[in-house]
């Protein structure tokens, strides 16, 4: 049992000493190298930021923005960085130009879209009201459409 408990100690030692310890100037140093690593996508993984994702470009992407953020490069200069480097598609928030125009516009026209089509329906419904109650010729067919139904079912069920 002793041994157990020797070898667990040592076991629990190796994976602490696996964790990366960044040191930073300053604390704002490292909220912004936080912001950066959860703002920027992992070009291999597509929908992951490169603080989650374990992609060699990932690490690489991780290293290299360290390495800015201890140069003291603002966050917009990081990002002019990365961006040039692996295109718009790194950064979670795409500029809006003529490649992204579609994206940017698409969310207000099916708003737009939504709202026309409910005011269409609403007028629609204005005017049926407003037409008043069905008129008494269609009221008087009715009984006669529902014998001739009664009729014709009569008639099937006695067929078979």
């Amino acid at each position: 049992m002793k041994y157990f408990f020797f070898s667990l100690l040592l076991l629990t030692g190796a994976v602490q000493a696996t964790q990366a310890l960044i040191e930073f100037k300053s604390p704002e140093q490292q909220a912004l190298f936080k912001e950066l690593t959860h703002e920027l996508r992992c070009p291999k993984c597509q929908n992951q930021n490169i603080a989650d994702s374990n992609a060699v470009v990932a690490v690489d992407m991780r290293n290299k923005t360290l390495e800015l953020v201890q140069q003291g490069q603002s966050k917009e200069q990081v990002l002019d960085y990365m961006k040039s480097r692996y295109g718009d598609f790194v950064h979670y928030q795409p500029p809006l130009n003529k490649f992204t125009f579609v994206l940017w516009l698409l969310p207000a026209l099916m708003v737009f879209g939504l709202m026309l089509l409910l005011v269409v329906r609403r007028k629609a419904e204005r005017k049926v009201m407003a037409t008043g109650p069905v008129d008494t010729a269609q009221l008087q067919a009715e009984p006669q459409l529902e014998q001739q139904l009664d009729q014709l079912i009569e008639q099937y069920r006695r067929k078979s």
